[in-house]
């Protein structure tokens, strides 16, 4: 089993150090609602389809993301409080190259 430190500025303000599994194949968004960092029903709308914004972030670091997909730029062009440094969190894969993410939700809307 391998995790990586990420940060992860909830809603509120708070900012929560987690640990975040890279061999469960997982996301940013359900890492997110597995540490319940926010209400339920409030990010994954979709299930991770990028098809909602509910898990758009603030990417802080300075981390090489993968290229953008059309459908999540698309998602994003539609959405509220969209910065230059917007990702979907459920388009974000756990790896280790994620090591030392830091992140912000952006607000529900």
């Amino acid at each position: 089993m391998s995790d990586i430190k990420i940060k992860i500025k909830d809603r509120e303000g708070v900012l929560h150090d987690v640990d975040a599994p890279t061999d469960m194949n997982m996301n940013l968004m359900e890492v997110v609602r597995s540490y319940e960092l926010a209400p339920e029903g409030t990010i994954g709308v979709c299930g991770g389809m990028a098809m909602c914004a509910s898990c758009q972030c603030y990417v802080e670091s300075d981390h090489t993301l993968p290229e953008m997909s059309d459908d999540e730029d698309a998602m994003l062009a539609e959405a509220f409080h969209v910065q230059d440094n917007s990702r979907l969190g459920c388009q974000i894969q756990m790896t280790e190259d994620m090591d030392g993410l830091e992140v912000t939700l952006a607000p529900e809307s």
